[in-house]
């Protein structure tokens, strides 16, 4: 008995059936029978199953004689199958990668409930995905198996038949079947729910839904449309033959109500001149199935009233009038817009008509987001240093919370805002401020760009249009033309910013600033940083960072990381961070607004929106990257950097590098995910071999991060500063730092020390009184 049977029914999907069965057969879970039903499909349908069942043994093909529709197609491979579980896909879907090792893993943990929910992201014909809105209800937070009574919001997520996996001897025992017509899944995916004993969920993408370009079958205009109707009715008649789901009726009414007007107001679906007929049988409906405790929403109330009444006319008037509304309103707003911003840049240019303020100071990180990176390290200094000038910070409402006291706080596109770019003395960023900012005579602008580049940058992007994504070079030059310091870490940073972004700017060759924090951390603060992301002290948490690929349209992650996670074992913990580019984080939901603990056994912790990188370096053991820059700070703090290089080729073809990190890596240096689980359980990433070449790396990368970069770039710019004579800091020798010892580092440290025999010689004996 295989665990799962995958059931997939075919019906002219011939340009789509390939991905689909593929995505099933190249699962790393392989204790599976794939069960492909030819719907009596008139294109080469047929013939690709027999393909796949001929050279693969757990393909069983199956070809009805007529064709039956979806419903039956399903019916037919449920009558076929033999494994614990069945699985529906759908066959322009695809499973993603590592989807049923994720589902029987949770089953397993679960106590194998009768239906378990996972997650899906919508794909449009470009093949970007998009997660689904309500995927966040599947948490697996909490007790699990459960009732659905228990966890009544799940029914907010899409009731198809393809997003869960149900226990076959559960189908069975409830005779659950898929009926004819449109909208099959409705009286096939309530019952399943509503029957349950026990049901789990998975927080896991494991279905990509393809959005045709043309839309489905649901989205043609048919007659058909009239099924929902039938459908319902079975829905109801499963409720009369269980007495005891009698509280769940309101419920299902609320939802069919909405089905019904999605269906009647859904354009395109319903042939011209029966909508009337359409609204009168809803009308029908809403009083055959009418249960009058129902609570109703105050914006639903109109919508039902309307259903119970049948008034298509009125239906179609109010429709027509809220969408002038919400024209004339849009039209309104865009007016709104436009006007205030004429008066926001007639504010600015008065603004620079008067005298620049030289005790201000205004900073900004990566396009409005919170407090950090190298300007964050350079405000700190401003306050410390500088106390005479004023600070203000430059961020987007959702990231003001890490702005520290003191520090004023600008939105950007704000009177404020456009008053401190035009009267502050000092300018502080990142990246560049708003194109419109005018650099007058007096102020001082300090570009501290956000690492050491080993991807090209500036013009080298030229060369590289898939990378360089419609740059406006002459803008870009236009831009660097209003600094007049760039802080750079290097040597190697200091020729390139010169050659990519020529300008008659200073360099400030004094370090990285933003890297100061890991020469004045401590073991208190690696241990406080650990226990807010619940990180056990007896565990190696590995920071996995990868760097944005441009020649991909998605950023997918070359690691399935559960799967990564549970090879390595329990000793490792994985930290996913996600590159700020990225749309959503490494482990396939929406994307967070702050960090989440892991759950009590988790061995990957998605990291994405934790605000501070830096602090996330601290709190790990070694770090796992491919050509991010974050690999020249982490070597700051002396720890492991391990890179996994699998697309090597495909990554310098698109946006090119300055040197082979290969051939001259910061340790230990994997091209597959089976070599990177050698290196991490063989422990050749903290071996001397690694150690070595981190020295060399850090001595070509790191020789001026000591800890007083961000001082000596304000103490040169603010106080004057320009040499060691006058004030300016020394830097400490690359041999004398001692940086936070990782956490891991330092138990083994501890153990080691408490295996040492003590020293042989005369012992004094302390009696105690």
């Amino acid at each position: 008995m295989p665990r799962f049977s995958v059931i997939v029914p075919a019906y002219r999907v011939q340009a789509y059936l390939h991905a689909c069965l593929e995505s099933v057969l190249s699962q790393s879970f392989m204790d599976l029978e794939l069960i492909a039903v030819d719907d009596c499909s008139p294109d080469a349908c047929g013939e690709i199953i027999d393909e796949f069942a001929a050279r693969d043994p757990r393909v069983r093909a199956i070809h009805l004689e007529e064709n039956q529709g979806l419903g039956a197609a399903r019916n037919a491979g449920m009558a076929r199958a033999t494994g614990e579980y069945l699985l529906f896909l759908d066959s322009d879907d695809t499973l993603t990668p590592e989807a049923l090792w994720a589902i029987a893993a949770r089953l397993k943990e679960t106590g194998e409930p009768d239906v378990l929910v996972y997650g899906f992201a919508r794909t449009d014909w470009t093949g970007r995905p998009e997660p689904d809105p309500a995927g966040g209800l599947l948490c697996q937070e909490g007790p699990a198996p459960f009732r659905l009574a228990d966890r009544p919001d799940l029914l907010r997520v899409l009731m198809v038949a393809w997003n869960k996996a149900y226990r076959r001897d559960f189908v069975r025992r409830e005779e659950l079947a898929f009926p004819d017509g449109y909208y099959e899944d409705t009286p096939w995916t309530y019952p399943a729910l509503l029957a349950a004993g026990s049901i789990a969920t998975l927080d896991r993408v494991c279905v990509h839904y393809r959005q045709r370009r043309r839309g489905s079958i649901l989205g043609t205009t048919s007659r058909r449309h009239f099924d929902v109707f039938a459908q319902y009715d079975r829905v109801f008649a499963f409720l009369d033959r269980r007495p005891g789901l009698a509280a769940w009726r309101p419920v299902l009414f609320r939802r069919m109500v909405d089905h019904l007007t999605t269906v009647f107001t859904r354009p395109g679906r319903l042939p011209r001149g029966s909508r009337a007929e359409f609204l009168r049988l809803a009308r029908t409906y809403y009083r055959r199935h009418r249960c009058p405790g129902a609570r109703l929403a105050p914006r639903t109330r109109l919508r039902h009233a309307l259903v119970r009444l049948g008034l298509h006319r009125v239906f179609r008037g109010l429709r027509l009038a809220m969408t002038l509304r919400r024209r004339v309103a849009r039209g309104g707003l865009r007016c709104l817009r436009a006007l205030r911003a004429a008066l926001l840049q007639a504010h600015y240019r008065i603004q620079l008509c008067l005298p620049v303020r030289a005790d201000r100071a205004v900073f900004a990180a990566y396009w409005g987001r919170g407090h950090g990176c190298s300007p964050g390290a350079l405000e700190a200094a401003f306050r410390a240093l500088a106390p005479h000038i004023r600070t203000a910070w430059i961020a987007r409402p959702g990231h003001h919370g890490r702005t520290p006291p003191g520090t004023r706080r600008l939105t950007p596109g704000t009177a404020a805002y456009w008053t401190a770019l035009a009267r502050s003395k000092y300018l502080v960023n990142n990246v560049n401020f708003d194109r419109r900012l005018v650099k007058r005579r007096g102020q001082v602008f300090v570009q501290t760009q956000h690492g050491t580049p080993l991807k090209h940058m500036g013009l080298d992007l030229q060369e590289h249009p898939a990378a360089a994504r419609g740059m406006d070079f002459a803008e870009l030059l236009r831009g660097v033309d209003k600094w007049d310091y760039v802080v750079s870490g290097n040597r190697h940073t200091t020729l390139t910013w010169e050659r990519v972004y020529p300008g008659r700017y200073t360099t400030l060759e004094y370090g990285c600033p933003r890297d100061d924090v890991f020469q004045r951390a401590t073991s208190a603060d690696v241990a406080a940083l650990r226990a807010s992301l619940g990180i056990p002290d007896d565990v190696v948490a590995l920071l996995y960072a990868p760097t944005h690929r441009d020649y991909r349209r998605t950023q997918r992650p070359a690691l399935d990381l559960e799967r990564f996670a549970h090879r390595l074992g329990p000793r490792f913990v994985v930290l996913a961070r996600a590159h700020y580019l990225a749309e959503a984080p490494l482990t396939g939901g929406p994307a967070p607004s702050a960090h989440r603990a892991p759950a009590a056994g988790g061995r990957v912790v998605d990291v994405s929106g934790h605000p501070s990188v830096e602090e996330l370096c601290l709190a790990s053991d070694a770090l796992l990257t491919d050509y991010s820059s974050i690999m020249f700070d982490y070597a700051v703090l002396d720890r492991p950097i391990v890179l996994l290089t699998d697309d090597w080729a495909a990554y310098e073809a698109a946006r090119g590098t300055y040197f082979d990190v290969r051939a001259e890596p910061p340790g230990a240096v994997a091209r597959t995910a089976d070599e990177l689980v050698d290196i991490l359980t063989g422990g050749h990433w903290h071996g001397s071999r690694s150690a070595r070449l981190r020295a060399a790396f850090r001595e070509r990368f790191c020789p001026l991060d000591d800890g007083r970069a961000a001082e000596r770039v304000v103490r040169h710019v603010v106080l004057g500063q320009r040499d060691e004579a006058a004030g300016l800091p020394p830097v400490v020798p690359l041999a004398e730092r001692r940086p936070v010892p990782s956490r891991a580092a330092a138990v083994r440290a501890r153990s080691r020390l408490a295996t040492v025999p003590p020293p042989a010689g005369p012992q004094t004996v302390h009696e105690s009184h």
